[in-house]
């Protein structure tokens, strides 16, 4: 388990604030930003590498937040992968090793079988120079794994690979964790990523913890504007709220009962349904729209339309979009139902 309280990091320019994390003994636990919100210090607090200003973080029943890094019984991959470039694959592998009182033993099995799980075995002899990504990164996986950590920390680790590597590598991720049962936090800006990979969440922005929860509660349930445009919410306006309905601008949408006052709605693009005629049964919220982009991105296309001066993002397949013949210009109707409406 880590177990993180009231940490607070001062950099120049940024300031990691007052975060408050638990990671489960077990989990495989994501955290999710953009680029600079501070994923990667926290990361880096937990192995040794940043001295917080202030705050705890325990491991299991000790806490770690003095002790040195190779005291802490961490393991880290970085998205470059960090190996040493002037040793070989079984000398990056070993490397740990030297630091850690270990007699070759690994509790999940010997060090000869993590190799062989990792498909390193006809490699250990290869400079690293000489390895594709996919290869680098189960080799620093490897080198992680090796030292027995306690928690295994994985910061970005599939955003360098190409399309192929990234897919052999995640599901790589999953079977590790699976059959190791080991406690994996990972830092990621790909929620697509957590969604694979993860049972629960945080998302961080500027250095504050916005939202913690399953993967599928953050995803359907942000609590935040910033998260959910984050987890793809692309439609979020401020609304007027009363009772069943909310107003953005000119428009009017029946919703599931909100109270009153303001805030914002947001509504996932899927969930808004493009018609290419009115339809004769009756539908709350369906509106007249014209469509003024289209962006076709292979197997879907996102489109755009103007609503009474009001932008919606919608979204559907490629072959919707040829059997609706729909393009720039077209008159279209959306509708979207009351309970896809999330008021925030």
């Amino acid at each position: 388990m880590i177990q993180i309280d009231h940490l607070t990091v001062r950099l120049t320019g940024f300031t990691l604030q007052d975060v408050s994390l638990t990671v489960e003994k077990g989990e495989f636990f994501s955290l999710l930003g953009p680029t600079g919100a501070g994923k990667t210090l926290i990361l880096e607090s937990i192995v040794g590498l940043v001295k917080p200003a202030k705050g705890v973080i325990r491991i299991g029943d000790r806490e770690i937040t003095h002790l040195p890094p190779e005291k802490r019984g961490v393991g880290i991959v970085y998205q470059d992968h960090a190996l040493f470039p002037h040793l070989n694959v079984r000398e990056n592998i070993a490397y740990g090793l030297r630091y850690h009182r270990k007699s070759g033993a690994h509790k999940n099995g010997s060090l000869d079988n993590l190799v062989e799980r990792l498909g390193l075995t006809q490699l250990l002899a290869r400079s690293i120079h000489k390895l594709s990504g996919g290869e680098k990164q189960r080799v620093a996986l490897a080198r992680a794994l090796a030292i027995d950590p306690a928690i295994l920390l994985l910061d970005e680790p599939l955003s360098s690979l190409d399309p192929n590597f990234r897919e052999e590598i995640r599901q790589l991720l999953k079977d590790l964790h699976r059959e190791t049962g080991i406690t994996v936090l990972m830092v990621t800006h790909d929620f697509s990523e957590a969604h694979f990979l993860a049972q629960r969440v945080a998302v961080i922005h500027a250095g504050c913890i916005e939202q913690v929860g399953s993967v599928r509660g953050v995803f359907m349930r942000p609590v935040t504007p910033f998260v959910a445009n984050f987890v793809g919410m692309k439609n979020i306006f401020p609304a007027t709220f009363n009772g069943s309905h909310a107003k953005v601008e000119t428009l009017s949408f029946q919703i599931t009962n909100s109270g009153g006052g303001k805030g914002c709605i947001a509504i996932r693009p899927e969930h808004i349904q493009l018609l290419a005629a009115a339809p004769e049964d009756r539908h709350p919220n369906l509106m007249a729209g014209t469509i003024i982009r289209i962006s076709n991105q292979g197997i879907y296309a996102e489109v755009v339309l103007d609503v009474s001066g009001v932008q919606l993002q919608s979204i559907l397949t490629t072959s919707s979009l040829h059997a609706m013949d729909l393009r720039p210009g077209s008159r279209v109707f959306m509708n979207v139902a009351p309970e896809h409406i999330h008021f925030i």
